[in-house]
């Protein structure tokens, strides 16, 4: 895949798109019992899988987060879980696709156990469902010419060059181009990720600004092209990192602290969580920092 067709469903962008054409893997009804809230009636929701010897899962098809290929579920967050929950004693993950918008409250119904889709963790979604600690932060880059022309490094270096910059309609990136002092008319506005590496390409912008993540992989299938350093931006002095995680039901906090316990030993290891899923774009500067924490970005 060389495009993310939905990247608006992570909570990066605002505006949604639809992905489809994959059917829901069958075999994924609720194995025990619910109580009103949608907790576990019965025993310890872990030890339920560890016995059946799978976990459920819901994605929402996109790359490099969550996503089919060749009849295999891979992306950053599948195999990142696939790790934690051989650890935790549960040797399967068994995958069903969703739409976004599905995702949590198909986790509600008891239609899956997690959602595993690298899911933007902000207060609203807090109020509907458990949310693991962060798996990635997504700090943003810049896609530039071979070499680097401008010598670009952050949005500082781009405000100082004049250069323009390009940013998807309805994305973050553009409030984080006008706080650092770039000009309306400096920022132009494309409506998916190929668009921005094709006006690059073209040079009819300088820049295409996105998170480090996205851009690396659209890196892969566009030649004379590459991806600036990863920086943090700023807001009124706030570092916007976009955590996401792993998703959980509501009454399963056992489940998730369990899952957190094997995630943190993976966060705190730069070389395997590297190892684990670098080649879908997460390197040392998506690993979360030791001091962000679920329950400060939960609030509102």
């Amino acid at each position: 895949m060389s495009e993310f067709p939905n990247l608006s469903r992570r909570g990066f962008l605002t505006r949604t798109a639809t992905v489809g054409g994959l059917l829901t893997v069958p075999g994924l009804l609720a194995a025990c019992s619910k109580t009103d809230n949608g907790s576990d009636s019965a025993g310890s929701k872990l030890d339920q899988l560890k016995e059946q010897g799978y976990v459920k899962v819901a994605y929402a098809n996109e790359a490099p987060y969550g996503y089919e290929e060749d009849g295999q579920l891979k992306g950053e967050a599948p195999t990142l879980h696939r790790e934690i929950f051989k650890a935790l004693g549960v040797d399967e993950l068994r995958p069903t696709f969703s739409e976004w918008n599905g995702l949590i409250p198909g986790l509600q119904a008891g239609k899956y156990d997690v959602i595993s889709a690298g899911m933007a963790i902000i207060p609203d979604r807090c109020e509907k469902a458990l949310f693991s600690e962060p798996e990635f932060i997504s700090p943003t880059a810049m896609m530039v010419k071979k070499g680097n022309p401008k010598n670009l490094t952050d949005l500082a270096s781009a405000k100082d060059a004049g250069v323009t910059i390009g940013v998807m309609s309805g994305a973050v990136e553009k409030s984080y181009a006008t706080a650092a002092g770039i000009s309306e008319g400096d920022i132009k506005t494309l409506q998916k990720p190929q668009d921005g590496a094709d006006a690059v390409k073209s040079g009819r912008i300088d820049a295409f600004l996105l998170t480090s993540i996205s851009l690396n992989w659209l890196a892969k299938n566009n030649s004379g092209l590459e991806v600036t350093e990863a920086f943090v931006p700023e807001i009124d002095g706030v570092k916007q990192y976009s955590p996401g995680g792993a998703v959980f039901r509501k009454g399963q906090e056992e489940l998730r602290d369990a899952f957190n316990t094997q995630l943190k030993k993976i966060t705190s290891d730069d070389e395997r969580y590297v190892q684990l899923i670098g080649e879908y774009g997460f390197g040392k500067e998506t690993i979360p920092p030791a001091d962000l924490k679920t329950a400060d970005l939960c609030k509102a």
